[in-house]
């Protein structure tokens, strides 16, 4: 993006746990411009919950931002709903790529008030009213591949020791034990509802880490490397709730944080165009947390650790599992309302 020598790089955070990404980083150019360069790796022998895959379809293909930053017919129905995809020079070799992307600046998602969390709902409605033609590089299957491969110690939901260490007894609501044994015994009917609900092609990485508002308005996505197949709404059902547990929305409002954005992004549908039904949006919003059927688990085997981070940064500890443990309440009840919805 520009001929002149690098004069600095800066990390900037991400997930270190993904065996796709080596780097990302902000590099400065001894005139001053600056773009975020992020690499990837090409598997070799990755394993864990977070391993690449050379398979197109499978979630963490690790060549498909690539692919995505290539497709002008994307890019160009993004720009119709008022979405960026940054430009971005690209580069491949036998071990791995590189993307070079415009550094854009703005308000980061991580910093959204309601009113631009709105806009986002609004703008990926209107993208997503409108299908594009299937890529032979979109995943397929996303929801359960990713939410059923998480290393899980599913023994402590039944270990009353684990629910009775001080994190946990003294920062999660009550009830919340039940409502989340009710979770996984429904787990695999969320997981088969949302499969048969309508689909569009989505990010299935939505989140406001994810995202820049430029002060013209319009609203850069980054991360594409999940885009493919998901149900219509799915992508706010990962908003809402990846919002609150990472920090960046507090709990108290979650459910004003959810009923604007699936507002928004129902009339960013009707804006475009769509004339679905509407109830089977919100119904796959709310099923879509199954995707955190894990979480709860995972938590309880963390609860007694010295430290613990959000989103890879260290933070207080009871502030988080009190977050947390308040979204985690949230999305169990959004996983029961579905079931009830999908037996009427």
């Amino acid at each position: 993006m520009t001929g002149h020598p690098e004069v600095g790089t800066a990390t900037l955070r991400h997930n270190p746990l993904n065996a796709v990404t080596a780097t990302v980083e902000r590099v400065t150019y001894a005139d001053g411009r600056t773009a975020v360069r992020k690499e990837l790796r090409r598997p070799t022998e990755s394993a864990g919950p977070w391993a690449a895959s050379t398979d197109p379809r499978h979630w963490n293909y690790w060549r498909r931002e690539l692919d995505v930053y290539r497709d002008d017919e994307l890019r160009g129905r993004l720009a119709d709903a008022g979405l960026v995809l940054p430009a971005a020079q690209l580069d491949e070799w036998p071990d791995g790529a590189l993307l070079l992307m415009e550094d854009i600046s703005g308000t980061p998602g991580t910093q959204f008030s309601l009113a631009e969390h709105a806009a986002l709902a609004r703008a990926c409605g209107r993208w997503q009213a409108r299908p594009i033609d299937d890529r032979p590089w979109t995943s397929r299957g996303f929801l359960r591949d990713y939410s059923t491969t998480r290393d899980v110690p599913w023994q402590l939901m039944t270990d009353d020791s684990a629910w009775q260490q001080p994190l946990i007894r003294e920062t999660w609501p009550t009830g919340l034990r039940e409502a989340w044994t009710r979770l996984l015994v429904h787990r695999d009917a969320l997981l088969d509802l949302v499969a048969t609900l309508p689909r569009a092609h989505c990010h299935l990485d939505f989140w406001v880490s994810n995202v820049i508002q430029r002060p013209t308005g319009e609203l850069a996505l980054f991360d594409w490397s999940f885009f493919g197949d998901g149900a219509l709404g799915e992508d706010i059902g990962n908003y809402i709730p990846d919002a609150v547990f990472d920090l960046f929305w507090p709990a108290e409002r979650m459910p004003e944080l959810a009923e604007t954005c699936i507002t928004n992004y129902l009339d960013g549908l009707h804006e475009a165009g769509w004339h679905g039904d509407p109830d089977e949006v919100r119904l796959a919003v709310m099923a879509s947390g199954v995707k955190y059927a894990w979480l709860l688990p995972g938590l309880l085997g963390r609860a007694s650790d010295e430290s613990h981070s959000a989103y890879h940064q260290e933070t207080d500890s009871r502030h988080l599992f009190h977050q947390r443990g308040q979204a985690l309440a949230f999305v169990a009840d959004w996983c029961a309302e579905a079931i009830t919805r999908a037996r009427r």
